[in-house]
């Protein structure tokens, strides 16, 4: 996987204990064009300190380009923001 750290929109939805679960996102590719991406399966959700930041981390599978890949979502806590850190 290659470490992209992209800021991304990110449509979730929260449990009850109040984890989000990421359900699709949209990023820029090369091209400035918007490229949204379903979550088809989220394998694995960890937790991290990054820089004192306390981060959720996702590891989904999901088909871009007509391919099933693995990629890596973080949301920071702090600030709410989601990242595409891999993929």
């Amino acid at each position: 996987m290659k470490v992209i750290s992209k800021p991304v929109e990110v449509i979730a939805h929260c449990t009850v204990s109040g984890i989000p679960q990421p359900i699709r996102f949209r990023i820029t590719d090369k091209k400035e064009e918007d490229v949204v991406v379903k979550i088809s399966k989220i394998i694995e959700i960890t937790e991290e300190k990054l820089a004192g930041n306390k981060m959720y981390v996702y590891r989904c599978e999901s088909k871009i380009n007509g391919r099933q890949k693995i990629l890596e979502l973080k949301y920071e806590l702090s600030t709410c923001l989601w990242y595409l850190y891999k993929i």
